[in-house]
């Protein structure tokens, strides 16, 4: 299942955004899915992610209370809700499926994907 996020922008800090994958092909229902950021020069680093029926979700602890991750099942969509934006936020942020219904142990993004485009979040201070 391929999955192409979208609704990335300038924001300010404090700002709130929402993020939304599409997902296409076969499978999204059954599928782990997450979301993953990137800054240049730096490794693709985990953020969040779902069960396949929403059950079980994780964050990563510097987003912990502030972002929530969501999914449609019936929609083929994936939500990423940020509020009290940082300015170490900005990053590419990419969403991509587990090849499993439970998040894979490590997280790694070498268990995801395929990977689509991304789609940019900045955050000014």
């Amino acid at each position: 299942v391929q999955l192409q996020a979208s609704g990335g922008g300038l924001v300010q800090a404090g700002d709130s955004l929402r993020l939304s994958c599409t997902a296409s092909g076969r499978d999204f229902g059954s599928k782990a899915v997450g979301f993953f950021r990137q800054t240049p020069g730096k490794a693709r680093e985990f953020v969040a992610i779902i069960s396949w029926n929403g059950d079980m979700t994780y964050y990563a602890d510097s987003v912990k209370g502030r972002f929530t991750i969501s999914r449609v099942n019936a929609n083929n969509t994936l939500y990423l809700q940020m509020k009290n934006l940082k300015y170490e936020d900005t990053a590419l942020y990419y969403c991509a499926a587990a090849d499993q219904a439970y998040p894979p142990s490590g997280l790694r993004p070498a268990d995801f994907g395929p990977w689509g485009q991304g789609t940019q979040v900045t955050v000014s201070s």
